[in-house]
């Protein structure tokens, strides 16, 4: 990699070789209060988005699908029970403590056995081509340094006629709400961090690395560059959230 090259951390620059670890250290530090601070900052409404999303993907039992940054393993555990006993679904993070939680917490659901937990980089995935009917990432791409070969990486392995569903952050339209939610981010987000994680700054990380991610028209025109075909999104609470999804044709 040439260290000559650099990136965005939230609104910082930093040498790309340096990002990874950067990350890392964000997930290291709010692992263990993830899930609380998930239900706190975005008032429970995260529930219903990962919920949506699901109903989304339209799977059936007995198919092989992927979670990308599968974090604590709420999209995980609902993907699970979907496949069923005849289906498989693999849990992938890049973070050993983020994949640790979210396999000790589905371990206590007691959903064993049609699901693996392996610790892998979305942009070099170990997976042979053509494997998933189905690949998800949920508010996991904005932290990869190179989403374009990370987006490449999932049209490969997914099967012909399979699908990429894309749950992220983005940009809402409505002014307002937009002045009101920049500063719920960047005024209340980084002192619920410290009072729940302690831990403020990793959540001005994550206020900052949302207003760095492509927009949904942006987006959408990176799966297609990638490759995906029927390309489009939905917008969740006004396009604070945005759900993407896309087909290997």
């Amino acid at each position: 990699m040439d260290k000559t090259k650099t990136t965005h951390f939230g609104y910082e620059k930093v040498a790309e070789d340096t990002k990874k670890q950067r990350v890392s250290q964000v997930f290291d530090s709010v692992a263990g209060r993830y899930d609380v601070m998930n239900d706190v900052m975005s008032f429970g409404i995260h529930r219903l988005w990962k919920w949506l999303t699901i109903q989304h993907c339209h799977i059936k039992a007995g198919q092989t699908v992927l979670d990308v940054a599968t974090g604590t393993g709420d999209l995980s555990a609902r993907l699970a029970r979907q496949v069923g006993s005849a289906g498989q679904v693999i849990a992938t993070d890049i973070n050993a403590s983020m994949l640790g939680q979210g396999r000790h917490r589905l371990i206590n659901q007691g959903i064993i056995g049609n699901i693996s937990y392996i610790q892998a980089d979305a942009e070099t995935l170990p997976f042979h081509d053509n494997t998933f009917d189905c690949i998800t990432i949920a508010f996991g791409l904005r932290n990869v340094t190179h989403k374009e070969v990370a987006l490449s990486t999932f049209h490969r392995i997914l099967k012909p006629g399979g699908r990429l569903m894309i749950l992220e952050f983005s940009k809402t339209r409505v002014p307002v709400l937009s002045e009101i939610y920049d500063f719920y981010s960047f005024n209340v987000l980084p002192r619920l961090g410290k009072i729940i994680t302690n831990d403020s700054d990793s959540y001005r990380y994550l206020a900052e690395s949302i207003r760095m991610h492509p927009d949904q028209q942006t987006l959408r025109a990176m799966m297609q560059e990638a490759g995906f075909e029927n390309c489009d999104y939905h917008n969740f609470s006004t396009g604070i959230v945005a759900l993407h999804h896309g087909y290997k044709l």
